[in-house]
């Protein structure tokens, strides 16, 4: 299993989705299995029952996933907030996908979409690396930057970081 973490907008789907393509696995993105099992998007439930709700069912989709999934998993941005998801991601194949905040402004927009983002976008994204780079940096496997680099390029130095071979 390969695990990807990373801020909001850096594009592990993408690359995950091209990184199971290359290993020859599934791919699966814990996002994706929140939404599937409310019935509503992400967004949604942080307005309507709160962060703290939202954690918990993210807390329990990536202990799901981890337990059941043997390809290549993204997880939320803020998943590794919890310290249980950071013990259980020892012992597995982390990639952080990291980036700065002008890289950040650029791909998302910094947009309202994106609830914890939605008062002052450039402040809060700083804000919330401040918080966690060191989480993605202590359960992290490798580090692979995507500051200028296509999803291409960055699934191969994905693939180079781990040591893997394409299936």
């Amino acid at each position: 299993m390969v695990v990807l973490i990373g801020p909001m907008g850096v594009g592990k789907s993408t690359i995950g989705e091209l990184l199971a393509e290359r290993l020859g696995v599934g791919y699966r993105d814990t996002d994706e299995d929140i939404v599937a099992a409310e019935g509503r998007a992400i967004a949604d439930i942080f307005v309507e029952d709160g962060e703290p709700a939202f954690r918990a069912l993210e807390k329990q989709a990536v202990r799901q996933a981890l337990a059941e999934h043997e390809g290549v998993l993204a997880l939320g941005g803020g998943a590794i907030l919890d310290a249980d998801t950071r013990a259980l991601l020892a012992g597995q194949r982390v990639v952080y996908l990291s980036m700065d905040v002008e890289e950040a402004v650029r791909r998302t927009g910094l947009n309202a979409a994106r609830p914890l983002l939605a008062v002052n976008p450039r402040k809060q994204w700083r804000e919330l690396m401040e918080a966690r780079r060191h989480l993605y940096e202590e359960v992290a496997t490798a580090v692979v930057p995507t500051d200028g680099r296509t999803p291409e390029e960055v699934t191969r130095a994905a693939l180079d970081a781990l040591e893997l071979k394409e299936a």
